[in-house]
C-alpha cells in the first residue's frame, strides 16, 4: 500500500475511533451478516488459492465477484440508511447535516 494511502486510511481510521458510536438497528440486520459471511467465505477462498498458485485470472475473476458482493452489500446499507437515518434526519429538521454525510462517504466508494 502507498504511503499516502496509509496516512490517508490511518486518519479514517483515527476519525471513526474519536466519532461516538451511534447505534442504528438494522432492519435487514440477518441479511446484511449472511452477505458478509458469504463474503468472508470468498476472501478465503481467494488466499487459498493464492496458496495453492492458482492461475492470476481465476484469482482476479474471484476478486471480482468479491467486490461486487460488497457493493452490493454496501448499496444496500445505503437504501436503509437513506430511507430510515436520512429520512428521520430530515423530519427532524437535520438533513443537512446528514446529506452531507452520506455524501461524504458515497464520496469514498466513487474513488
Amino acid at each position: 500500500m502507498p504511503a499516502s494511502k496509509r496516512t490517508e486510511h490511518g486518519a479514517a481510521a483515527k476519525r471513526a475511533a474519536a466519532t461516538p458510536a451511534r447505534k442504528v438497528v438494522q432492519p435487514d440486520k440477518q441479511e446484511l451478516l449472511r452477505r458478509l459471511n458469504r463474503i468472508e467465505g470468498q476472501v478465503r477462498g481467494v488466499a487459498q488459492m493464492i496458496e495453492a498458485d492458482r492461475y492470476c485470472i481465476d484469482v482476479l475473476t474471484q476478486l471480482a465477484a468479491i467486490r461486487s458482493a460488497l457493493d452490493a452489500t454496501a448499496l444496500g446499507l445505503t437504501e436503509n440508511h437513506v430511507h430510515h437515518c436520512v429520512s428521520g434526519a430530515i423530519e427532524a429538521g437535520h438533513g443537512t447535516a446528514a446529506v452531507d454525510e452520506l455524501m461524504q462517504v458515497l464520496r469514498r466508494f466513487a474513488r
